[in-house]
C-alpha cells in the first residue's frame, strides 16, 4: 500500500480545493492540531518537575508523588485503542475537538484534585484521549498533504509536542514553582481549550472513513504487521527512556555539572527533539523503511556513547543533544502503521502512542533496574542501546514476515 489516500478517505473531501485553498487550509490545520500537541505535551512532562511541590503540598513522599506521572502513562495506553475505537465513525473534526475538550477538563479537575488518590484518579482520565488525538491528527495531516509529503505532515503536527519540551514545560514548571503545581494544570487546561477553538476554526470538516467501524478499527488488530510496528516503537524507542529517566543524576554526579546547569542541558534536549522530529520526517518521506532502519542504528550509536561521554560536561552536553533526535523514528512508524493497517486507520494511528508510552515505562524500569543493580548510571547507556538493537530485531521480523506475505501472493 503506497499511501493511504483513496476516494474513500477523508482526503476525498479536499480533493475538490484549489492548489491553493488546499494549502491554507493544510498550513491552518497544522497549526491548530499543532497547539493541541502543545498543549499534551506541556501537561505530560512538566509534572516530571514539579514532583517535590505536589508531594510537599499532598503530605507523602516524592517516590509516591511519582505515581501520577505512571497514571497518566496508563492512561495513555488504555485510552488510545479505546477511544479510537468507539469514536471510528465520528466525523474528525468533531472527534478531535471531543479529544481536546476531555483533556482541558482532564487537566482543570486535576488542578482541584483534593488528594493523592483523586489526583492519580484524575491524571488517568487526562491520559485516556493523548494517542487518539494524535492518532486522529496525523491521519488529518496526512490526508491533507501530497502523497509524497505525508511523512513531514505529520511530523509538524508532532512538533506542537516537541516544541513543549522547550516552551511549555518551562513557563508551566515556573508558573508551579511560584503559584503551586496547581497552577500548572490550570495553564495546561487553558492552552487545551484554546486549541479546542482552533480546531474547530482551522481543521476542515472532513468525515469519517467509508464505513468505518469499532468492529472494522479491531481488524488492525489481525495484521501481523501492525503489531510487528508496534514492537519496533515499544522496545526500539525505550532505549531513548532509559537514559533520559536518570539524566538529571547522571549529569550531576558523573558529569559533575552544578544543578544549575541541568535546565540549559535539557533544553539541548529539546532542541534535539525538535530538529530530529522534522529532520526524521523529510527523511521517511524519501524511504520510510531505510529511515526506520537507519534511525534504529542511530539510537544505538548515540545511547551507548552516553557510556564514554558522561564523565565529560562538554560531551555529555552534546551527546544529550543527540539522545533528543532520536525521537525522529516517531513519525516514519506513524506512517508505517498507516500503511500497514488497512482500513482500520484511526485505531492503528492511535496506537502508536500506546507504544511510546510502553517504551516510556519499559525504558526507565529496565534503566533504574541497571542502576539498582549497582552497575552506575551511565549503564543506562548500554541498556537504551540494547534496547535499540532490540527493536532492530524486531524490524528484521517485520521485513521477514513482509517478504514471505510477498512470495505467498
Amino acid at each position: 500500500m503506497d499511501s493511504i489516500v483513496t476516494a474513500s478517505t477523508p482526503a476525498a473531501a479536499v480533493t475538490g480545493l484549489s492548489p491553493s485553498d488546499r494549502d491554507r487550509a493544510f498550513w491552518s490545520a497544522v497549526l491548530a492540531l499543532g497547539v493541541g500537541g502543545f498543549a499534551i505535551g506541556t501537561g505530560e512532562f512538566v509534572i516530571m518537575g514539579l514532583l517535590p511541590e505536589v508531594a510537599r503540598d499532598l503530605h507523602i513522599s516524592i517516590p509516591r508523588a511519582g505515581h501520577v506521572i505512571s497514571a497518566y502513562a496508563l492512561g495513555v495506553v488504555v485510552g488510545a485503542p479505546l477511544l479510537a475505537v468507539l469514536a471510528a465513525g465520528w466525523p474528525r473534526r468533531a472527534l478531535l475537538m471531543a479529544l481536546m475538550a476531555m483533556f482541558a477538563a482532564g487537566n482543570l479537575a486535576s488542578a482541584l484534585a483534593p488528594g493523592e488518590g483523586s489526583l492519580n484518579l484524575l491524571r488517568f482520565v487526562a491520559g485516556l484521549p493523548h494517542g487518539t488525538y494524535f492518532g486522529v491528527a496525523a491521519l488529518v495531516a496526512a490526508s491533507l498533504a501530497p502523497p509524497d509529503r505525508r511523512a513531514s505532515a505529520v511530523g509538524l503536527v508532532m512538533c506542537g509536542l516537541t516544541s513543549a519540551t522547550l516552551v511549555g514545560v518551562p513557563i508551566a514548571a515556573w508558573l508551579g514553582q511560584h503559584l503551586g503545581w496547581r497552577a500548572a494544570f490550570v495553564l495546561v487546561g487553558a492552552i487545551a481549550a484554546l486549541a479546542c477553538g482552533l480546531i474547530r476554526l482551522g481543521v476542515p470538516n472532513l468525515p469519517a472513513d467509508r464505513g468505518a467501524s469499532p468492529l472494522r478499527e479491531l481488524g488492525a488488530l489481525r495484521q501481523p504487521q501492525v503489531w510487528l510496528t508496534l514492537g519496533i516503537g515499544a522496545i526500539g524507542f525505550g532505549g531513548m527512556f532509559s537514559v533520559f529517566s536518570y539524566i538529571k543524576p547522571t549529569l550531576t554526579e558523573v558529569a559533575g555539572l552544578p544543578v544549575d546547569a541541568v535546565p540549559l542541558v535539557l533544553a539541548l534536549f529539546g532542541v534535539g527533539m525538535v530538529l530530529g522530529n522534522l529532520f526524521g520526517a523529510r527523511l521517511a518521506d524519501k524511504s520510510l523503511m531505510g529511515t526506520i532502519a537507519g534511525l534504529l542504528v542511530w539510537s544505538a550509536v548515540v545511547l551507548g556513547a552516553v557510556v564514554f561521554t558522561a564523565p565529560h560536561a562538554l560531551a555529555a552536553s552534546v551527546n544529550v543533544f543527540l539522545v533528543g533526535t532520536v525521537v525522529a523514528i516517531g513519525p516514519a512508524l506513524q506512517i508505517r502503521l498507516m500503511d500497514v493497517a488497512g482500513e482500520a486507520q484511526t485505531l492503528a494511528a492511535a496506537l502508536n502512542h500506546s507504544a511510546f508510552n510502553i517504551a516510556n515505562a519499559l525504558g526507565a524500569w529496565l534503566g533504574g533496574a541497571a542502576v539498582a543493580a549497582g552497575l552506575g548510571w551511565t549503564s543506562t547507556g548500554w541498556v537504551g542501546s540494547l534496547l535499540a538493537l532490540g527493536g532492530m530485531v524486531v524490524f528484521g521480523a517485520s521485513l521477514w514476515q513482509d517478504r514471505r506475505a510477498g512470495r505467498r501472493r
